[in-house]
């Protein structure tokens, strides 16, 4: 259920051009947060649907902490965003497609599995990943 709103955020992006990746962040079964990639139309480097997910939850728990919270993403997180994951104390990933050059949970770093953070992420992959591929894949052929 979750994942399939963050591949409807993830459409979003799409439809404004950006790469199609959406977040949501829910916390007790309710959806306090979420976001799509806005990179371009925001003229932000860092606005990733991961972290428009967790500034969006972040504002209405006026927390910049989100413990027992988890964040569905339809892409698995780079770099940044797992280390704004691991400064939210973000519980639970849950993520769909792995991305094999910039993914850093399980497809490159393996990031989660490192000892020398402060703060551990339950990780689970593979959720809707077809769909969620699927979206990316055919959002970068209709660009070439």
């Amino acid at each position: 259920m979750f994942m399939q709103q963050a591949l409807s955020l993830a459409a979003k992006g799409a439809a404004l051009g950006e790469v199609p990746v959406g977040a949501l962040v829910v916390l007790d079964g309710e959806v306090i947060g979420e976001g799509f990639n806005r990179p371009i139309s925001a003229s932000d480097p860092s606005a990733h649907a991961e972290v428009n997910a967790l500034r969006d939850a972040a504002a209405r728990q006026n927390n910049y902490r989100l413990p027992g919270a988890t964040l569905y993403v339809t892409i698995e997180p780079c770099t940044m965003c797992f280390g704004t994951l691991i400064h939210a104390r973000i519980a639970r990933l849950v993520y769909g497609a792995a991305e094999p050059r910039a993914g850093v949970v399980a497809s490159q770093l393996k990031l989660a599995e490192q000892t020398f953070f402060n703060h551990k992420i339950e990780v689970e992959g593979g959720v809707l990943a077809e769909e969620a591929g699927t979206l990316v894949r055919e959002f970068f052929q209709k660009r070439r």
